[in-house]
């Protein structure tokens, strides 16, 4: 089937990108010396999953419990949440631990210590790493507290405590490649720190993990650091092109979309609205206006700077010309490079896999909705 053939909106994934994109990173993790386990919320597909453990990979993460339910039933065995789990929680968790091992988060004592009542009343001992807020600040222990943190959770039953995690998400709103290096630097300097203070009082931890596709490509040559987390970087997205992450060449996802209208010289609009492009906005190193990147025609790298998608409805995308005339016509095709791509595949049920113009294979989101 070719593209051609297809109804807009449909979300299209330029399959020989993808699995660049998954081995270029495999193979620069593996080369710093350390262990990929990629997020699975961008792809949601135990399909992917499957392609990076393959090349490598030594596990995935998934967001929710709900997400991890639908990889580990597709044979996914080494799981990291890295969320903050409540206790409440306990039952689903352990029957996920009767076919896989999964690890979770802790950045509260009283909760750890929920968790550790739970194990110790359960005849278990939950894998848990200490959540470090390492200048995000959206969950994670403030390092100024971090060591007293671990030799609370280090020596309470039902607990073993394997180790710190940190994501750099203050790493998107970076304004240079320089920022980008520092804040991997420092994430790696605050999470080195805190393992040498556990170390000093008897406590090993092993692993030191972080994980945000901006920073990934400073964090591989970072010491200490033992594994790496990025999601992202199996699609890419605008934002990874505004932060120096990736080339257009390397981003996989797109929106293919039709123009439905042209209301006025300087405007159409596309049949292509929140519901499938999000209303997440770019961020980078420069200015990036609108909801996603314009290229011309269904394959190809031919970008429409002048077409701005200004304006998004739940099933419209409005877009306006810049400095002329529009010389779209309604039935006219297009691509979208998203904003966020990780959004864009939970908003879609499946994905057209695509050599050019070709469709080669229909790719279910599997976990598409599992916010729980």
């Amino acid at each position: 089937m070719r593209l051609s053939e297809r109804q807009t909106p449909r979300v299209i994934v330029d399959v020989h990108r993808m699995r660049r994109n998954i081995d270029r990173m495999q193979q620069a993790v593996g080369g710093g010396g350390k262990r990929l386990r990629p997020h699975a919320k961008t792809h949601k597909s135990p399909v992917i999953a499957r392609a990076q453990l393959e090349r490598g990979a030594s596990g995935i993460c998934c967001a929710k419990l709900g997400e991890a339910d639908v990889f580990v039933e597709a044979g996914c065995d080494d799981i990291t949440l890295p969320y903050p789990l409540l206790p409440t929680q306990a039952a689903r968790l352990l029957a996920l631990l009767d076919r896989a091992r999964v690890r979770f988060i802790v950045d509260d004592v009283e909760v750890a210590r929920g968790w550790s009542e739970e194990g110790v009343r359960r005849g278990v001992r939950f894998e848990v790493l200490l959540k470090v807020d390492v200048g995000f600040h959206r969950c994670g222990v403030a390092p100024g507290a971090a060591r007293e943190a671990v030799r609370a959770i280090a020596g309470m039953g039902g607990l073993s405590l394997r180790g710190v995690l940190s994501h750099a998400g203050h790493a998107y709103g970076a304004t240079s490649e320089t920022v980008l290096a520092q804040i991997a630097a420092d994430e790696r300097a605050v999470l080195g720190a805190i393992v040498e203070g556990a170390a000093a009082d008897g406590i090993h931890l092993g692993e030191v993990s972080v994980g945000a596709t901006p920073t990934a490509r400073f964090s591989v040559s970072e010491p200490g650091i033992t594994e790496m987390r990025p999601g992202n970087y199996v699609y890419f997205d605008r934002t990874a092109l505004g932060l120096g992450a990736a080339t257009l060449d390397e981003c996989a996802m797109f929106v293919m979309t039709s123009v439905v209208s042209r209301p006025a010289a300087d405007r159409v609009v596309l049949d292509a609205g929140s519901k499938t492009l999000s209303n997440d906005l770019a961020r980078g190193f420069s200015p990036q206006p609108g909801h996603g990147l314009v290229l011309a025609g269904l394959e190809g790298l031919d970008t429409l700077p002048s077409l701005v998608v200004e304006r998004l409805s739940e099933e419209h995308a409005t877009v306006r010309v810049q400095g002329g005339a529009v010389t779209l016509r309604p039935g006219d095709r297009v691509r979208v490079l998203p904003n966020h791509s990780c959004v864009v595949s939970n908003l879609v049920d499946e994905i057209d896999l695509v050599e050019g113009e070709r469709v080669v294979d229909v790719l279910p989101v599997a976990a598409r909705g599992r916010i729980a």
